[in-house]
């Protein structure tokens, strides 16, 4: 048995009890029954399964027990959190693209430039053991990199772009850098003390992105979307504040609070016609103003 069919067995299992509390005989005919699907071996014993109860918990921190009364395995606890899902679906992705015979034809993938991925793995073990970091980074508008020394924080996902966040030594305030364009990335063994109150939910509460609003109070935006823009808008907020104000066949008005920072701005520009924005003053006469100049 492959470390991927264990890893694979292991989601099938958790996804199985999630839905229902199951018998051992359940699991190992659902099991039996995907091993022929997906031409695999997930087949278990009773010891197997007791094993895996065990990695369950260890890796993915979901304790399974039994119930004696209903002969049934439950899920007791599932400590849900982001990356536990992304990982399970980076895995479900794989093993999909594993699957798949000749991908070229049957799969199309967007095109893009490397995200800077291969510095994450020294990035995290950099933060965990709180210890300095060098690199050098390249800013859009300039040709020449800048060399940077920080005290690494923490790390943001965004629109499949990671970023670091860390106390620049130049100045000492906490900033955000795109691996992407990081080179020269070195860990050292200079120790720091973090940031005594510093959360990266606390960092980003009200940021629309990456671009944070530093002293400036959060404003409460206003949006109108179209009835069918606003279905999206629903299954998909556009900020952990959003509120629904209105949702009728006329309109989705939405509250959100937010730094109405550039990328913020972008965003809403991208919606143009679907999208009015109302309130703040502020915003509304900056998104006429963009708009006006691109019409020109």
């Amino acid at each position: 048995m492959t470390i991927r069919e264990t890893i694979l067995r292991h989601r099938l299992i958790i996804g199985k009890l999630r839905r229902f509390p199951q018998s051992f005989d359940e699991i190992a005919d659902f099991l039996a029954s995907e091993s022929r699907l997906q031409s695999a071996d997930f087949n278990i014993s009773q010891r197997t399964f007791q094993r895996d109860i065990k990695d369950i918990e260890s890796i993915y921190q979901i304790e399974v027990k039994f119930d004696r009364k209903l002969a049934r395995y439950y899920i007791a606890a599932d400590y849900n959190d982001d990356a536990k899902d992304r990982i399970f679906e980076a895995f479900d992705t794989l093993n999909a693209l594993n699957l798949t015979d000749r991908l070229s034809a049957h799969i199309h993938f967007q095109k893009r430039t490397p995200t800077g991925t291969e510095h994450l793995y020294a990035l995290i073990q950099a933060i965990k053991s709180q210890v300095e970091v060098s690199f050098e980074h390249f800013k859009y508008y300039d040709d020449a990199p800048t060399e940077r020394r920080l005290d690494p924080l923490g790390l943001k996902e965004y629109r499949n772009r990671w970023y670091l966040v860390g106390r620049d030594h130049k100045d000492g305030k906490v900033k955000t850098f795109g691996l992407d364009r990081m080179v020269k990335l070195e860990v050292t063994r200079r120790k720091f003390e973090r940031l005594e109150g510093f959360s990266l939910d606390d960092y980003f509460q009200y940021s629309w992105g990456v671009i944070v609003g530093g002293s400036e109070r959060p404003k409460a935006v206003e949006l109108r979307f179209s009835p069918f823009q606003g279905k999206y808008i629903k299954s998909l907020p556009l900020h952990p504040s959003q509120e629904i104000l209105i949702d009728d066949k006329n309109e989705v008005r939405v509250r959100l609070f937010v730094h109405p920072t550039y990328d913020f701005v972008m965003e809403i520009l991208s919606m143009i016609p679907e999208v009015e924005v109302l309130k703040p003053k502020s915003l509304v006469d900056e998104v006429r103003r963009r708009v006006s100049r691109y019409r020109g």
